[in-house]
């Protein structure tokens, strides 16, 4: 098993990056990762006046996938993840979903302990340990806090163990870096932060040859989810919903009427976050419904 440090640490998603590690197909990584704050805040005093925001939003890599090349996709399992037990969430003035209301910036420092975060007396959460950010480098460059086709700052919660993300392919060797661990997030990340927090992740990669995803595609065990991004709610929707009904279009040989009818019976779209400049949506599907090889165009 190869580690990549967390002090391999980028803050965007370029080509012209230096390599932080070659990984063969099937080969496990264990990939540590530094909070979203860059472990700036040690305590509630922390707050966005005493950041170096240009170290905020780091991920690990880019690490190199063997025989990875543009027009494939990159299958990532992820197979594990660890966070550590205290994690802190904040309130940034103008930022977040509420963002015209008057209110101050604060930190909050919590403890995670037996599965569960301490939010406050009485008031516990369970712990969900997510990836906030993964993705692989697109062909000219993409700061880590923004999202888009290639992945990316996508916050959605599911991203968790046990579950397996489609990447399409957009440079040799994919390029691929993760972080922003996330103790807990529900779907939205109102505020613009969830419970930061470090640790690691255990990935294995592999290859689907010469089949792109036009988005990333989220599989989880009952289910296939499209993960879109727009500059609106409405456009990220628009985009998630026409991935799923051109995935049953080729999974029926239905002509897109009927596609789109079977649509609003079969396909639930669902809020990832709202606080990024560009909006996140994903369209899940039963696995009932659709088969894996459908999920790809030729």
């Amino acid at each position: 098993m190869k580690v990549v440090p967390r002090n391999k640490v980028i803050y965007s998603f370029n080509p012209e990056h230096k390599l932080a590690e070659h990984v063969k197909l099937g080969e496990t990584v264990l990939v540590e990762t530094e909070d979203a704050f860059g472990g700036q805040v040690k305590n509630e005093r922390d707050s966005r006046e005493t950041l170096d925001w240009s170290k905020v939003d780091g991920v690990t890599g880019p690490i190199y996938i063997e025989n990875a090349k543009p027009g494939d996709t990159l299958v990532v399992d992820i197979l594990q993840i660890n966070i550590e037990e205290k994690g802190a969430i904040v309130t940034i003035p103008k930022s977040g979903i509420l963002a015209g209301k008057q209110f101050k910036p604060s930190t909050k420092i919590v403890e995670i302990c037996d599965g569960y975060v301490n939010f406050d007396k009485d008031v516990q959460v369970k712990a969900t340990p997510m990836i906030g950010t993964i993705g692989v480098t697109p062909k000219s460059e993409i700061p880590t806090g923004s999202l888009g086709k290639h992945g990316g700052n996508m916050d959605v919660k599911e991203l968790a163990a046990g579950t397996t993300l489609y990447l399409p392919v957009f440079t040799e060797g994919a390029l691929f870096a993760a972080g922003d661990l996330h103790a807990v997030q529900a779907d939205g990340e109102l505020c613009v932060s969830a419970i930061e927090v470090a640790g690691e992740i255990l990935l294995r990669f592999n290859l689907i040859k010469r089949r792109k995803a036009e988005w990333p595609i989220l599989e989880t065990k009952d289910s296939y989810a499209f993960l879109a991004c727009g500059d609106t709610l409405d456009e990220s929707a628009k985009f998630a919903t026409e991935a799923a009904v051109e995935a049953f279009m080729r999974e029926y040989s239905w002509p897109f009427e009927k596609a789109y009818m079977f649509g609003s019976l079969a396909v639930d779209l669902k809020i990832n976050q709202v606080v990024d400049p560009k909006k996140g949506v994903r369209a899940a599907v039963s696995k009932d419904f659709i088969k894996l090889e459908s999920l790809f165009a030729r």
